[in-house]
């Protein structure tokens, strides 16, 4: 008996579903409500898919309706795409006779690809309606695009459809050349402001090359895209200071995803990368953004690598890391890596003066400084950390200890923190006995360290490390060490700030 009740119960279920199709509906009359008048899609290169953008579209009405077309203004010849409750009309441009219930509502997806030469040429903007309905009831929706013309750098697929590759240690990676005599680029080892740069895999540097990066540029790069650095290779950037919160003169390196929710999210692209034996190589007023390895440098030849005025924010792994490098920073700023900001690995000579190394990750793993003369698994396993010398920096995050030194025997492992704003809580006393954690005793390894004070940043959810002159780190700096003009350009006063930035008053 209950077997024959459960059949009836379905058998009802399935009658009254099978009914729906069935309902009444009358046409609209124009009263549609939308979740939004316009559309804008942001930002998207030219013929480079845009993201998926999202319209709701309500019928408040008590009777259910028929919408006899939806449609984009320009027809089958528009450069957007729709699809409506899951339905992919005519070339995603029309739909005919859409249903939609009492009360109820449905999504539109919208999607565009489009060329320069599409958009308008004072404004390059590329527009479009989405129409309901015609005539007496038509009712229209703004769709708005900014299109930017860019330089794409990308492997060179061949006849068989392999793709150009690039061998780096034991393996091939997506990846090709520069050319300075690229038939369609001309020179693509000067990178000029003139447009910006969308590189897909990885652009690598020559052998006794230079890559040289004007005041301005921008480098846009695809997932698993990055810049190489090959041996005897050299690249030269070329930033300068900034009069604007456009940054115009710096040169900015960050994904190719232009859309505001992605102008934060790391581990979009992989890293600039300086392999075994770079030369020469100078970074001056550059921003990374959003990478897995901000600069990844490995053992270049013996010549100093000079990054100033640099900014590496929102990298999934580290923002610096150096194996067995050489490398001379001033005013550095690194936020957010999810193991390390600064990783000075397996020895190398670092100094590094007047740079903020701050890490608000939200891992008990991170830290902003890593220092270590060893890699576990290489040979040799160790190698000699001859300096690491920080001079009037701020060390700080979100975690208890934002410093970690870690050495093995058999190589040396020197290092020195003078005038240093550093935190670590040691919250666990784990570290009381350990000799390289005895900043107020050992004057050979510390000088004038300031510990566990609040520098009051102004911003570091907006990597805003500015300080006033409440902030601990305020004139506690050494005149032995000064660099003349902060990451900003602003003037250092005597004594002067620690870390990047020379405090001022900052707007709120």
């Amino acid at each position: 008996m209950r077997y024959k009740i459960v059949l009836l119960f379905i058998g009802i279920v399935l009658s009254i579903c099978s009914c729906r199709s069935d309902f009444e509906t009358v046409a609209s009359t124009g009263d549609l409500e939308f979740s939004k008048d316009t559309i804008y899609l942001d930002t998207v290169f030219t013929n480079i898919g845009s993201s998926t953008y999202r319209l709701k579209v309500y019928n408040k009405s008590k009777n259910d309706i028929t919408i006899p077309t939806i449609k984009l203004g320009k027809g089958l010849n528009s450069k957007y795409r729709l699809t409506v409750d899951g339905m992919q009309g005519t070339e995603g441009k029309i739909f005919n006779n859409v249903d939609l219930l009492a009360k109820d509502s449905l999504y539109i997806f919208i999607e565009t690809t489009a060329n320069i030469a599409d958009a308008t040429p004072t404004d390059f903007l590329y527009t479009d309606q989405i129409q309901f309905d015609s005539g007496e009831n038509l009712q229209n929706i703004e769709l708005v695009t900014l299109i930017q013309d860019a330089v794409f750098l990308y492997p060179k697929r061949f006849a068989d459809g392999t793709t150009e590759t690039l061998p780096v240690g034991n393996q091939d990676i997506d990846g090709f050349y520069l050319d300075e005599n690229d038939p369609v680029n001309g020179n693509e080892l000067q990178f000029t402001n003139d447009k910006p740069y969308v590189i897909y895999g990885y652009a690598a540097v020559p052998s006794n090359k230079t890559a040289t990066f004007e005041a301005g540029t921008r480098v846009h790069f695809h997932a698993n895209s990055g810049l190489i650095v090959a041996n005897n290779a050299s690249i030269n950037i070329n930033g300068t200071l900034s009069t604007t919160d456009k940054l115009e003169n710096e040169v900015i390196f960050e994904g190719d995803r232009l859309e505001p929710d992605f102008s934060n999210v790391p581990g979009q692209w992989g890293a600039i990368w300086f392999t075994d034996g770079s030369t020469n190589n100078t970074i001056n007023h550059l921003t990374i953004k959003n990478a897995t390895i901000g600069l990844l440098i490995q053992n270049n030849d013996g010549t100093t690598v000079f990054i100033k005025n640099t900014q590496i924010y929102n990298c999934s792994n580290y923002g610096i890391l150096a194996q067995t490098a050489k490398i001379n920073g001033e005013n550095i700023a690194i936020n957010n890596a999810g193991l390390a900001s600064l990783a000075c690995t397996y020895g190398g000579n670092y100094s590094f003066t007047h740079s903020t190394f701050n890490n608000n990750w939200n891992s008990s793993k991170q830290v902003a400084v890593l220092v270590s003369n060893y890699i576990l698994g290489a040979v040799p396993e160790v190698k000699d950390l001859t300096a690491a010398t920080f001079n009037n920096c701020i060390i700080y995050g979100s975690y208890s200890n934002e410093m970690s030194l870690t050495k093995k025997t058999g190589a040396a492992f020197e290092y020195q923190f003078n005038n240093c704003l550093i935190k670590f809580d040691n919250v666990s006393n784990q570290f009381t006995t350990n000799p390289d954690y005895q900043f107020n005793t050992d004057t050979t390894h510390y000088n004038a360290i300031i510990l566990n004070k609040d520098p009051k940043f102004f911003n570091v959810s907006q990597n805003k490390f500015n300080i006033d002159q409440t902030s601990a780190a305020f004139a506690k700096g050494n005149s032995a060490y000064l660099i003349p003009l902060d990451i900003t350009g602003n003037t250092r006063t005597l004594p002067p700030d620690l870390g990047a930035y020379q405090n001022k008053v900052f707007p709120k």
